[in-house]
């Protein structure tokens, strides 16, 4: 587990970029320090004064990007050095104040006291809330029961690691089951909701017999949840999944959500169901919802992602070709359910470079005998 905390930390960090509260870049820490270095040199080396000295009073602003205190009043006081010393031939600055530029060092040192809080503050805020939002959609394992699994989720708001799709897999008295799901809106806002709806699913994955009653107890919890907030049109798209005890025979029931893709080979066929009405909008009876079944071969897998895949567009407001771009993707992926979902999102991140929209991916497929 702690990889993969460093993992997720190193990718937050990544996505966030160093102007919204990642670590700055090498670059941006060493250039105080080669401004120093640059100045100096060059005054040694030239045999007739430079009017340079103005230069120096862009090192401490720059030292509050990446330094403590210390380490930009450290800095501030080799710039006033470099000013005051004849063998830099700085002592006569010309256009440079050295009252002015002992004032900016003093800014600088209170700005980066300031700033090093302010991270401090941020850095707690973010690892409480990036803990939270892991115990809402923990990781998945590589297998559950007799099937191997790998999820994806990319949030569209920044900085956060779930929003409004979910996605789960849970082993039980009945089989394993998953669930991928959409919530109405997405971002933090969403967040309850996806909660409420995976608590609802863990709970009758142990509880429910058969698979739409499962849909049934989401479709409830949702519309209770609608009930208390006020809020008559909130709904979620979701797929539903049950495996045999062998794996060989998986039984599928979705409600407004993307059917699954058949992953055979190097043919992808999109499996034809029955759709039923989002969950929120009131299901019909349980009883009447019918799960269809699908025969699965070994080395099978089933793609399901959410609406954020197949409607990304690119610059030319052309869609993104999933159907299409799967086969290809798949035969280079290989039986590694992780590498799949790795490989789609980096062909839809080329495809579409602003995406809007939450992306959630889900593949499933059977384990081979010796690995149950």
């Amino acid at each position: 587990m702690g990889k993969v905390s460093a993992a997720v930390a190193r990718r937050g960090a990544e996505r966030r970029g160093w102007l919204r509260g990642a670590p700055p870049p090498r670059w941006v820490r060493l250039l105080p320090v080669a401004l120093v270095a640059g100045v100096g040199a060059a005054t040694l080396i030239s045999p007739d004064p430079l009017d340079i000295g103005f230069l120096l009073g862009a090192i401490p602003p720059l030292a509050v990007l990446s330094y403590s205190p210390l380490v930009t009043a450290v800095l501030g006081a080799a710039v006033l050095a470099m000013l005051t010393v004849p063998a830099f031939q700085l002592d006569r600055p010309g256009g440079t104040d050295l009252l002015t530029v002992a004032f900016v060092v003093v800014l600088s040192v209170f700005v980066s006291f300031v700033r090093s809080r302010r991270d401090a503050q941020l850095n707690l805020e973010r690892t409480v809330a990036e803990a939270a939002q892991r115990a809402v959609v923990p990781p998945l394992p590589e297998q559950v029961g007799p099937v191997r699994c790998a999820g994806l989720y990319r949030a569209a708001q920044r900085g956060t690691l779930v929003g409004g799709d979910f996605f789960d897999v849970r082993d039980g008295p009945f089989g394993v089951r998953a669930v991928i799901g959409d919530v109405q809106g997405h971002g933090l806002s969403a967040v309850a909701t996806v909660a409420s709806l995976l608590g609802a699913f863990r709970e009758a994955v142990l509880d429910q017999q058969e698979l739409a009653e499962v849909a049934g107890r989401l479709d409830r919890r949702l519309r209770v949840d609608s009930a208390d907030v006020r809020h008559a049109e909130l709904f979620a798209t979701a797929a539903l999944l049950e495996f045999s005890a062998d794996a060989a025979e998986v039984r599928i029931v979705t409600c407004g959500h993307p059917p699954p893709l058949l992953l055979r080979g190097a043919a992808v066929t999109e499996l034809g169901l029955a759709p039923w009405t989002p969950l929120g909008l009131g299901l019909a009876d349980a009883s009447a919802i019918g799960a269809q079944s699908v025969r699965l071969h070994p080395g099978d897998r089933l793609f399901l992602a959410s609406d954020g895949v197949g409607e990304a567009r690119d610059a030319g407001g052309g869609f993104y070709p999933l159907l299409e771009r799967l086969a290809g993707l798949g035969e280079q992926a290989g039986a590694d359910p992780a590498r799949l979902t790795e490989l789609v999102w980096g062909d839809l991140s080329r495809f579409c470079r602003d995406l809007q929209d939450d992306v959630t991916m889900l593949v499933l497929s059977p384990a081979p005998p010796g690995h149950r």
